[in-house]
């Protein structure tokens, strides 16, 4: 099952966000701020990191290169509403997908799903 840490600080699409990848069977584990996930990261080990980009007292872009030193292995996909932090963030983290608000919870799942599709054809 693929593990996913999710750091959105607004409870409602926090909320929303978890339900829907849980109903299509991914494990979440959810956190209002980068500040706690940093020790999520640092004792277990995640498939994805989706955060959002704006957060306080540690923004997405921070938190997913502090991901990268402690786990390399784990994916980065942010999700935010504002244009100008995406181009920021895709400078700061090329390797990171990302997926701007607003989305249908369906899209999420679909671009999750795609982030993984290498490694299921990868095991066969």
């Amino acid at each position: 099952m693929i593990r996913i840490l999710l750091a959105e600080d607004d409870t409602a699409m926090r909320t929303y966000l978890t339900r829907a990848l849980e109903q299509a069977g991914f494990s979440v584990v959810a956190v209002s701020c980068g500040t706690e996930a940093m020790p999520l990261l640092e004792t277990e080990i995640y498939d994805l990191l989706l955060s959002d980009i704006v957060m306080p007292e540690m923004d997405g872009i921070e938190l997913a290169q502090r991901c990268n030193e402690l786990s390399p292995s784990t994916k980065v996909m942010f999700i935010t509403g504002f244009a100008a932090v995406a181009l920021k963030a895709n400078r700061e983290t090329p390797h990171a997908k990302m997926l701007s608000k607003p989305f249908h919870l369906k899209d999420l799942v679909l671009e999750v799903e795609r982030m993984f599709e290498d490694n299921a054809v990868a095991s066969l």
